[in-house]
C-alpha cells in the first residue's frame, strides 16, 4: 500500500505545481496585452481571439505536461 500512497502524493504534487505553472502563465499573457482579453472575448464577441488565448492555452498546457512528465 506504501507505493500507491507515495505516487498519489507525487501525482498530486505535480498537479499543483502544473496549475500554479499554468496560472503564472495566464497571468503573463493577461498583462502584457495591451487590451482586456475577457471584454474583446465577452463584449465584443472576438472569436478570433478566443480561438488563439485557447490555442495558448492548449500549447501552454502541453509544454507544462511535457516538463513535469519527463
Amino acid at each position: 500500500m506504501e507505493p500507491f500512497l507515495q505516487t498519489m502524493v507525487t501525482t498530486l504534487a505535480y498537479c499543483v505545481l502544473g496549475i500554479i505553472m499554468f496560472g503564472i502563465s495566464f497571468l503573463v499573457i493577461n498583462t502584457i496585452t495591451p487590451f482586456s482579453i475577457r471584454k474583446e472575448i465577452e463584449e465584443d464577441q472576438n472569436t478570433a481571439l478566443a480561438i488563439l488565448i485557447g490555442s495558448v492555452i492548449l500549447g501552454l498546457s502541453m509544454i507544462i505536461a511535457a516538463a513535469i512528465g519527463g
